[in-house]
């Protein structure tokens, strides 16, 4: 339930938690400062949570 909603309000943190400092946060950083709609597409993808 916690990845879910930081999954929502904290994309990168999601990601962070999960895989650790690496090229998924770095990818997650990127896409949420890009957009705050891709960055949970990918937070969601990665995280494996539906």
């Amino acid at each position: 339930m916690l990845t879910i909603i930081l999954n929502i309000l904290l994309p990168p943190l999601a990601v962070f938690m999960k895989h650790g400092l690496g090229v998924t946060f770095l990818i997650s950083l990127l896409l949420t400062a890009l957009g705050w709609i891709p960055g949970i597409i990918h937070a969601f993808i990665v995280n494996g949570t539906r």
